[in-house]
């Protein structure tokens, strides 16, 4: 039996602080461009609200979380009391994504969801750090084909994604946790603009 081998924890904190270092000089990197589209898109979102829209969001995996997050700011708060606010995560029903992955394919499962619940005017966003998850293009083709506004968060490959996105929120890494880190980002601060101007800040 082979010998155990001691924790480096020096190591480890090394390896963590470069980490950090590499998430940080990430974010900083971030184009004005991208922040804008950040804004266009709690700019169109707060239309939406007004005109008695929805916003729905999904993902996969990492992606998933994301989107129930996000959700869930809507819904509840991020900063400060207000009205709650109509968003769901497509990812949280198990029995309609088992059922439509069993009965016709996992790729289908968000985009029956979108058939289903969203029309013209809503906001659809979709997740994928790879900018190619099957089931997220088909989710947003149907947004697309049901009038809705479609927000694609991924990363640096975007050529399935971004002729089926109104707004393309492209992160400038292949690194799937760097992505995901700044995905979260951006959505907490779509979810900030979003909240602050209906308390009127």
């Amino acid at each position: 039996m082979a010998a155990k081998r001691k924790f480096d924890r020096r190591a480890a904190v090394r390896l963590a602080a470069a980490q950090v270092a590499e998430s940080a000089r990430l974010k900083q990197r971030l184009a004005r461009a991208l922040l804008e589209r950040v804004a266009e898109w709690a700019e169109r979102t707060l239309a939406a609200l007004a005109a008695g829209r929805r916003v729905y969001f999904f993902g996969n995996g990492g992606s998933a979380a994301d989107a129930q997050h996000l959700a869930a700011e809507l819904q509840g708060r991020l900063r400060r009391e207000r009205r709650a606010l109509p968003a769901l995560a497509l990812t949280t029903n198990s029995s309609v994504v088992t059922a439509v992955a069993n009965d016709y394919s996992f790729a289908d499962i968000f985009a029956r969801q979108v058939e289903a619940l969203a029309g013209r005017g809503d906001i659809v966003v979709g997740i994928t750090t790879s900018g190619a998850s099957a089931n997220v293009l088909r989710g947003l083709r149907a947004a697309r084909r049901c009038g809705a506004v479609t927000v694609a968060l991924t990363g640096a490959r975007t050529e399935k994604i971004k002729p089926l996105a109104d707004l393309l929120l492209n992160v400038p890494s292949r690194d799937t946790q760097r992505i995901q880190e700044v995905h979260i980002l951006l959505g907490h601060i779509f979810c900030d603009l979003v909240e602050r101007h209906i308390l009127g800040e």
